[in-house]
């Protein structure tokens, strides 16, 4: 039996993810085993054979596999290397056993757009601070997996609402600093939280924890004028700490809260 050249495991603040899990393996190979969440499985390198419900199936680079809860299942490297993985374990308020069957019978999905958001929701769960981001993420990518395993049961989420989209902006508006859970301005405005992410992006080209990141680097930018110190400003503008500003501020701004600060003119 081999061993793991790396892993890396946590759990995230983030509604329904029992756990990360990200590890690189050269031969190992799982026995036969069962979770008690969903196993939501991207292979980045290499790739992976496994056995599901007595059916030999494979994880190429471009799946997306979903391994329904209490279903024995093995793994092993497919090539000689070995394979490279990132993987979310979903409890049932994500999934609901509806999925089951169908993810049985086809837990091994081709989809490129699903395929590029589960690895853009795998880059926000590694930056603390960034929960509203990742819960978004996870939210839309629930309901493209229910519309892969069951064609035909889109509910017309799609659709524009503008007085949903501003109700959300002026949550928004009201807690930069404090921030809100997408599940708690679900609740507070009455909709589904996949409908609510689609309407404020149908509505204002952004979406939600962008424009609330967007919000507080405003806030920075004034701070940082008036000579405060970035991690000063950090703690005062709602980011988790000074790098969280920093990746973020400089995205947007294009140069870190340092320079940005050590370049102002002050007015004398």
């Amino acid at each position: 039996m081999g061993t793991a050249a790396e892993v890396t495991a946590w759990r995230p603040r983030v509604p329904g993810v029992t756990e990360v899990f990200h590890a690189r393996f050269t031969d190992y190979a799982y026995p036969m085993h069962v979770h008690e969440a969903w196993t939501l499985l991207i292979v980045d390198d290499g790739a992976v054979r496994y056995d599901l419900d007595r059916h030999e199936h494979g994880t190429p680079h471009d799946t997306v596999s979903l391994l329904p809860p209490h279903v024995p299942h093995n793994g092993s490297p497919a090539t000689p290397h070995g394979f490279r993985k990132r993987v979310l374990y979903l409890d049932g308020t994500r999934l609901g056993d509806d999925l089951i069957g169908p993810a049985v019978d086809s837990p091994d999905l081709r989809d490129p757009v699903l395929r590029r958001r589960v690895g853009q929701l795998h880059a926000a769960l590694t930056h603390p601070g960034d929960e509203l981001e990742a819960d978004s993420r996870l939210t839309l990518i629930g309901d493209r997996l229910r519309a892969c395993l069951r064609p035909g049961t889109a509910t017309g989420a799609d659709r524009r609402d503008p007085v949903l989209a501003r109700r959300l902006r002026e949550l928004l508006d009201e807690r930069v600093v404090r921030g809100i859970a997408l599940d708690e301005a679900a609740a507070l405005v009455r909709a589904h939280p996949a409908h609510l992410v689609r309407a404020f992006g149908a509505a204002y080209g952004i979406a939600p924890h962008q424009y609330l990141m967007s919000r507080r680097v405003d806030r920075a930018r004034r701070l940082l004028l008036e000579g405060r110190a970035p991690a000063e400003v950090a703690a005062a503008t709602g980011f988790y700490d000074q790098s969280h500003l920093t990746r973020h501020f400089r995205r947007m701004v294009g140069v870190t809260p340092g320079r940005y600060r050590g370049s102002a003119r002050w007015a004398s």
